[in-house]
């Protein structure tokens, strides 16, 4: 007993130590992320799901270990802006239970099909909604609490940072598949997009009351633009399904409006972000040539379909084991029907962590960090 007793004293000390130094370096001690595919790290791996990616070509240019359940030949976005934040790779939610995977700087809660509303995606099979990623939020809180004093986990939290990307599904594997589901028919799209806001706004609070204090809230981006999409052929060669991209952006501008109102509210010490993944998107779709200082190659030169994957543009399906995906892998917005390349995260990321108020209003994450 008296060995455990020491033992959890350590641990206390070396929290306080990892978030004073974080404080003083205007760093975030932690990063704790909730979404879906386009930022799952593993979590649907021992899922019963169709949504994995634990497979090649899944991860062909991920160096720290080939197919982990990244849906990307590489790094997600949050890897990026973990490189960035000088973290490390984050632990998938599902890998924390024995203990072994350290909790310091933060968890990945994300989850493939995942949803605002518990029912989206569930026709691809088992996933965490984000209701259900806050819950697992609470179990690594309780983990936490047992190796921290309570002053320790209240500036640890406050100072920590939450990032959420969600919301794709919803359109993707709800309102847009009217043979499953019937929210387009009980729902305009207006009256949907604000269904899902309120869904989103209970998630945020139930989040703020556990003492997290710093959120980046991203955008959905431009659905009616990725293979999936295209390859249904409801646009003309070279456009984007703009009914798709009008329905988003009505959720886009209501997400917008949440983040005003939530940092003009009563939130003690609290600053919410919005992270403009649609306009960066669109930015690169429609000059793909430009970013070819930030990628150190030619610019992308495709944009309208995946570097792996089946049918037509290569959208119908993502990638099936071991197929064989492209060679030119920077030069491709898209890696598959739904998720895209390396290359393309490494901009969103870098355009959250020090861009212009156009990509993170109203203020980036790196000026977070400071707060």
């Amino acid at each position: 007993m008296e060995r455990m007793s020491w033992a959890l004293v350590w641990l206390s000390l070396a929290f306080n130590l990892v978030v004073a130094i974080s404080v003083c370096d205007g760093q975030f001690p932690a990063m704790f992320v909730m979404g879906d595919s386009l930022v799952d790290n593993g979590n649907n791996n021992g899922l019963s799901s169709l949504a994995k990616s634990n497979y090649p070509p899944y991860g062909i240019d991920f160096h720290q270990g080939g197919p982990t359940g990244r849906f990307t030949n590489g790094k997600t976005i949050i890897d990026l802006l973990g490189d960035l934040l000088g973290l490390p790779l984050l632990p998938a939610f599902t890998v924390t239970f024995t203990g072994q995977q350290g909790i310091w700087v933060g968890v990945n809660y994300a989850s493939a099909a995942a949803g605002i509303l518990d029912e989206s995606g569930l026709n691809l099979g088992d996933r965490f909604s984000l209701r259900q990623q806050v819950e697992n939020f609470k179990s690594t809180l309780n983990q936490l609490r047992n190796q921290m004093e309570q002053d320790t986990l209240n500036q640890y939290l406050a100072k920590s940072l939450v990032v959420i990307n969600i919301g794709s599904n919803d359109y993707i594997n709800n309102y847009l598949m009217p043979s499953i589901y019937s929210s387009s028919s009980t729902y305009t799209p207006e009256a949907f997009a604000e269904h899902l806001i309120n869904d989103y706004d209970a998630q945020i609070m139930a989040l703020y009351n556990l003492g997290l204090r710093k959120f980046l809230l991203a955008a959905i981006g431009p659905l009616g633009c990725i293979p999936n999409q295209l390859a249904k052929g409801f646009a003309p060669p070279g456009k984007c399904v703009s009914a798709v991209n009008d329905m988003v952006e009505i959720f886009n501008r209501r997400l917008k409006n949440l983040v005003d109102q939530l940092n003009h509210g009563n939130y003690t010490e609290a600053i919410f972000v919005y992270g403009n993944t649609y306009g960066a998107f669109n930015d690169i779709l429609g000059n793909p040539a430009t970013y070819d200082i930030i990628l150190i190659i030619a610019g992308f030169k495709v944009v309208d379909k995946g570097c792996c994957g089946v049918g037509r543009n290569k959208g119908q399906i993502t990638c099936l084991p071991f197929s064989i995906p492209c060679t030119n892998r920077d030069e491709y917005v898209f890696w598959d029907a739904y998720h895209p390349t390396q290359a393309f995260n490494k901009i969103i990321a870098q355009k959250a962590y020090s861009g212009p108020q156009s990509a993170c209003y109203p203020i980036n994450v790196k000026q977070m960090a400071q707060l």
